[in-house]
């Protein structure tokens, strides 16, 4: 399934790396930036999540939250956000729902390993809607940070 800008967020129910669950809908009232990334521990998606770490305060003025989402197991990310020292939540996807809701699922990554999360971002609205949609078919880019943050600040 391919999300378009302008309709609702699929809605998801995932737990982060305290254990903690989370659900999409919950977050209404607020600006979300939903990033999905292929593997915790990878350099590419160590570059990505970093950047974001490093610039969280932008997020944080503007009332955004900021999730970060991959098939990894919440033990897993839990210690990649340790070591990284990442500022934000990241949330595991190990039955895939919501990377697939979000059309954002390799069938097959390298390795052979299969169902793996495409590097996207999607802004999500206060009111549940989708204002931005990037989903990279290659992993070794990085989502438009720039356009991501311009529909950001488009929503205060």
């Amino acid at each position: 399934m391919q999300i378009e800008v302008g309709q609702a967020a699929p809605d998801f129910i995932l737990f982060d790396s305290e254990k903690k669950q989370v659900t999409l809908s919950e977050q209404k009232g607020q600006p979300v930036l939903l990033l999905f990334f292929p593997l915790a521990f990878t350099s590419t998606c160590t570059q990505e999540l970093c950047s974001v770490r490093d610039t969280i305060n932008w997020y944080n003025n503007i009332n955004a939250k900021v999730f970060g989402i991959s098939v990894d197991a919440l033990f897993t990310l839990a210690k990649y956000k340790e070591e990284q020292q990442l500022n934000f939540t990241l949330l595991s996807d190990f039955n895939k729902e919501a990377s697939l809701a979000f059309g954002s699922i390799y069938e097959m990554f390298g390795f052979n390993m299969k169902g793996v999360s495409k590097r996207s971002a999607f802004v999500v609205d206060k009111d549940g809607i989708i204002r931005y949609a990037e989903v990279l078919e290659n992993a070794g880019e990085i989502p438009d940070f720039t356009k991501i943050k311009e529909c950001l600040s488009g929503l205060q």
